[in-house]
């Protein structure tokens, strides 16, 4: 019988690899623990539910490879191990384990479906052959190991051919490749990835078609549910626009396709879930199995949110050796486990992209994943569902058509060449009076969805025709079931929101409340899931519950709002239902464990918007609502809500307001005496300019009400200046932009804390390793601060206390200083929890946001004393990017956000953790040679030291130009190379390609480097080709410090309740 489990998580959010694991893992947990099974987890995402400290019995916050769950191994003794529940990540990790005898020495079994299926489903060439055994079709293909066996396979296959990667996550170096220029250096980066890629057919214009099957040991299968991509084949699964269940599927094929699904499912003996995926042709009923993924997914998460069936719990009860028929189904309470759901509407997943934060960034999509999230929308019709799910984006859209600033330079290529605005190019060509045929042509999306986009096209020109007199009730009826938000209908009909608003109320015409029941009521059933839809008579719920406290979630990840919000929203839910409190929690983000079916009293899945809290609030009639969670989206609404009487827990809007608008919070820190980087507010180029003379560049521009610093940048001189306020102006027109004088080589520190009618409750103060102008979200943070002066510390722990009771801050909040000598000045204060509030309560083991929820709830309590300097361990967080899967991006850092995730680890000093933490975003030591190329010449001098510690620990050192000149200058030995542009051997780029160099230290010298340089080359080489690279000088030193000091037996292994 198992006793003690090992469960494998994700690590960091990446693109490919998100938040859906956090969820799984969880689910996972929370069935073995029911089991009275003893569960230890191995994940150093501290931002994570699974990693808090009500689930798992042991966490240990180390990296996910071999190395390390190996010393776990040894030291807890697990029986068994689950693998299927952390993404590629965990899987590879523990085919390395069984590869090298590992799990058979320490005595550990491998769960769920046995290692044979994992590497049958893994191993391109296996499941062609274990396919074939079967007479199952797949796509033409060809392995390859080297350049020269790829090439010839593109000849024996003839172009367009697809190349994909074995081993690897959301299609990381796969593409389609039309030509030999394009193959070649698609194949030569996928090698570098991967020892083994295929090269195959492209089923160019075929639809491309899901299936989620769960399957016990005793070979029961179900289809849990079958999903559609709108998109053709060529785009991955997790670029495209999915619906489910299928909607253009004829009878004999969703049959077709659900026997081979379950055949295929059977024959490789997996046990769990599984995702397997169809080509169809749809001009014959002619199929390819793409692949097989022998673990949860992103589509798993998805299937599950979309039937309400509870597939990672299930899959962990699979594991554990349960059949079907022997569990329960926990969220309709009343059938068993072993029943296909049904559903009675429609579900849209759209992805999030977040291509403008990168500069030269390819906003073609395809093959490779770049999206960094996405939603679901509910709906009894897709007109409905999809135009719900693109104002849930937050990209700006108020739905598929009624949009500002919608403008196609070349709409036919926009149509037949994707990019993350094709959806909206379908909208615009139907409104020029494009035919659904030739849309259908240009983008091989089936008519079918042409068809509905058309009917959403057709309503709004009908609403057009009611400007200036009064629209008829039965249209705008008919408008609201078709997905139109009353600020769409606003926008067509030349009125205000607010004016449709109550047109509506006058017209009694508001949406109902339908149960997600996963059985569409053939039986009784008692759920707690919940959509709003106009599309029907009356709600499925009775609104009896008193005590009901609603919670907004954050929404889609993006880049700065990801899993750490999710965290704050769960934990205060948590809190709440203990307080005695009934809780709602809406939110639309399929990848979230807030949107688990057991983590409130009534999960809304829907928008988060000022039209649908009102409507909820109304219905429910809340105690109030929680802005201070779920980050800014929630927070955007407090005022607007608090105008319309609805009543926000905690801080009072007014003061949010003060915080956010930065005039109003300038002009509190002048009466409060707190220093402030000098500032301005502009509104015109020429103004900005002046400011930038009298004060001296470099100057940081922003405009008001910002998440994650967009369209935020540092300029130093002029021509930067104009360059960017084109872009900053245009995002927001009717805030003002603010123009300040930017502090070079000063330190960035922050405070977490809460308080209760402005007195602090308790707080946590980190710095950051890197100097200021690195945004804070890809900032490497320290708890407790290890370079900072006592009297700076003392004088934030004051300034903090003012502002706090300035405010009457109710709640959670955090502000962020800038520090140069022990001058002290703030920069900014987010007056809700913020993305570092998960670290700073792990780290200090004290739950900042149950505090803080019993603070907004009025429960009495003390101020919690706070010694930052008797902590006997040190945490580390460090920011994860995604630039390998960004083509063309420069992987930069700077005052825009870039990271998709993090990682922290604990250690005894800061040189362990901030070791543990680098290696957990991919980082591995000692490197063998280095690239120096160090940027301008202070930059030179403050690395020359760390350069001779290299030297001295015998690493081969390169060179660029200057740098080479300096170092010999300085005594140091050092291989000059040339520059990229400068075309000549021995070139930086040749010895990167060729795996001589394993660390490139690349200073950049301007805050702004847009055009191809020969630095941008460097950079954008080695995140091509999986080269470790550091472009920050305070990063580079403390690396080469640590990696001096401690080998990788120095780094101990101990879980989260040892320190």
């Amino acid at each position: 019988m198992v006793k003690k489990v090992l469960i494998l998580g994700s690590a960091a959010l990446k693109i490919g690899e998100a938040g859906e694991f956090d969820y799984s893992g969880s689910q996972a947990i929370k069935a073995l623990k029911e089991e009275g099974i003893h569960t230890i987890l191995v994940n150093p995402n501290i931002a994570t539910i699974q990693t808090s400290e009500n689930l798992a019995d042991e966490i240990y916050f180390l990296p996910v490879n071999a190395e390390f769950v190996e010393k776990v191994i040894k030291k807890t003794r697990p029986d068994g191990i689950l693998l299927s529940f952390g993404g590629q990540t965990a899987l590879n990790t523990g085919l390395e384990l069984h590869r090298r005898g590992i799990l058979q020495k320490y005595d550990v079994a491998i769960l769920g479906t046995p290692i044979q299926a994992i590497k049958d489903t893994e191993d391109r060439q296996l499941f062609i052959q274990r396919l074939q055994e079967i007479e199952v079709k797949t796509a033409r293909s060809q392995i390859a190991t080297t350049l020269d066996e790829a090439l010839q396979a593109a000849e024996a296959l003839a172009f367009p051919v697809i190349i994909r990667i074995a081993y690897a996550l959301g299609g990381l170096g796969s593409g389609v490749c039309r030509n030999l220029e394009e193959f070649r250096d698609k194949a030569e980066k996928a090698l570098t990835y991967a020892p083994q890629i295929l090269i195959e057919e492209y089923l160019e214009g075929w639809k491309e078609i899901e299936y989620e099957v769960i399957c016990d040991s005793f070979n029961n299968c179900l289809t849990i549910c079958n999903m559609e991509n709108v998109d053709p084949m060529g785009i991955h699964t997790g670029e495209s626009i999915v619906v489910a269940p299928c909607q253009t599927l004829s009878n004999s094929e969703s049959h077709k396709l659900r026997s081979i699904a379950i055949q295929v499912v059977r024959h490789l003996g997996i046990v769990g879930e599984c995702n397997i995926q169809f080509a169809l042709d749809p001009r014959s009923e002619d199929y390819r199995v793409i692949e097989v993924n022998a673990r949860l997914s992103r589509s798993s998460a998805l299937a599950s949110k979309a039937t309400g069936y509870p597939i990672a719990f299930i899959a962990a009860k699979l594991a554990l050796g349960y059949g079907l028929h022997q569990l329960p189904n926990k969220v309709t309470r009343t059938t068993t486990a072993f029943f296909e759901p049904a559903l009675d509407y429609i579900v849209v997943k759209i992805p999030r992209w977040d291509l403008k934060k990168f500069r030269n960034v390819s906003h073609r999509i395809g093959s490779g994943m770049k999206s960094v999230g996405e939603v679901m929308a509910i709906g009894r019709t897709f007109e409905e569902a999809l135009q719900k799910g693109l104002r849930m984006l937050e990209t700006g859209a108020n739905g598929i058509v009624g949009n500002d600033g919608v403008i196609f330079e070349n709409l036919e290529r926009e149509l037949s060449e994707p990019t993350d605005e094709r959806i909206f190019a379908v909208a615009e060509a139907l409104q020029q009076g494009y035919d659904v045929a030739k849309i259908a042509r240009l983008t091989n999306i089936n008519p079918w969805f042409i068809y509905k986009i058309r009917n959403i096209v057709a309503m709004n020109t009908h609403l057009s025709q009611y400007r200036n007199q009064e629209l008829p009730t039965d249209t705008l009826l008919a408008a609201k079931k078709l997905g139109f938000s009353d600020k769409q209908i606003a926008f067509a009909i030349g009125k205000s929101e607010a004016e449709v608003h109550q047109l509506r109320l006058k017209a009694n015409i508001r949406p109902y409340i339908r149960q997600i029941d996963t059985l569409a009521a053939e039986f009784p059933a008692y759920t707690n899931y919940l959509y709003l839809t106009y599309n029907a008579i009356r709600d499925d719920i009775s609104f009896t519950d008193s005590n009901v406290v609603m919670i907004l979630g954050s929404g889609a990840y993006r880049i700065g709002s990801s899993v750490e919000f999710d965290w704050s929203c769960v934990n205060c839910g948590q809190t709440l239902r203990r307080l005695g409190y009934n809780t709602i929690m809406l939110n639309y983000n399929p990848e979230t464990v807030s949107t688990d079916y057991d983590e409130s009293d009534f999960l809304i899945f829907d928008e988060i918007s000022f039209e649908n809290v009102v409507e909820i609030y109304a219905k429910f009639s809340a105690l109030g609502v929680i802005v201070s969670m779920g980050g800014q989206i929630p927070n955007n609404l407090a005022l607007k809500l608090h105008h319309a009487n609805v009543r926000i827990l905690g801080t009072s809007p007014e003061s949010i307001d003060r915080a956010e608008n930065r005039r109003k919070f300038s002009d509190l820190l002048d009466k409060l005496n707190v220093d402030q980087p000098i500032w301005k507010e502009i509104t015109s180029v020429e103004l900005a300019k002046e400011f930038a003379h009298e004060h001296g560049y470099p100057v940081l521009i922003r405009p008001s009400y910002v998440l994650s610093g967009a369209a935020m940048a540092v300029a130093s001189n002029d021509e930067e200046l104009v360059q960017y306020l084109q872009r900053a102006v245009k995002i927001s027109p009717e805030y003002p932009t603010v123009i300040s004088k930017f502090l070079e080589n000063a330190k960035e520190i922050e405070c977490d804390a809460v308080a209760r009618n402005g007195e602090i409750i308790t707080y946590a103060i980190s710095e950051h390793v890197e100097n200021a102008g690195v945004h804070s979200g890809d900032a490497t943070l320290v708890l407790p601060p290890q370079r900072t002066y006592l009297e700076t510390i003392r004088r934030i722990r004051i300034i903090t206390s003012e502002i706090a009771q300035n405010l009457k801050i109710n709640g959670p909040f955090n502000i962020q200083f800038i520090a140069k000598q022990n001058e002290v000045k703030v920069i900014e204060c987010n007056l809700r929890a913020s993305r570092s509030f998960p670290f700073v309560s792990k780290v200090l083991k004290r739950n900042f946001i149950d505090i803080a929820t019993q603070v907004i709830m009025h429960v009495p309590l003390e101020p919690i004393p706070v010694s930052l300097f008797e902590l006997n361990h040190v945490g580390v967080k460090a920011p994860q990017f995604s630039f390998t899967r960004l083509q063309g991006a420069d992987p930069t850092l700077g005052v825009e956000m870039a990271s998709t995730g993090e990682v922290a680890c604990l250690g005894d000093d800061f040189d362990e953790a901030f070791l543990k933490a680098l290696i957990s975003v991919g980082y591995h030591f000692p490197p063998r040679a280095a690239l120096i190329s160090s940027g301008p010449i202070e930059s030179k001098a403050e690395l020359l030291e760390s350069i001779r510690t290299l030297q001295n620990m015998n690493v081969k050192l390169y060179a660029t130009g200057g740098t080479a000149k300096f170092l010999e200058a300085n005594k140091v030995s050092v291989e000059t190379l040339f520059w990229p542009l400068e075309k000549k051997e021995p070139n930086v780029i040749t010895y990167l390609k060729n795996g001589k160099i394993d660390l490139v230290i690349n200073i950049p010298k301007s805050y702004q480097e847009r055009e191809l340089t020969n630095g941008y080359l460097i950079r954008r080489t080695a995140a091509d080709f999986n080269v470790m690279l550091i472009t920050n000088r305070q990063i580079a030193m403390r690396f080469i410090e640590a990696i001096s000091r401690l080998k990788m037996d120095d780094l101990k292994i101990r879980s989260w309740g040892e320190y």
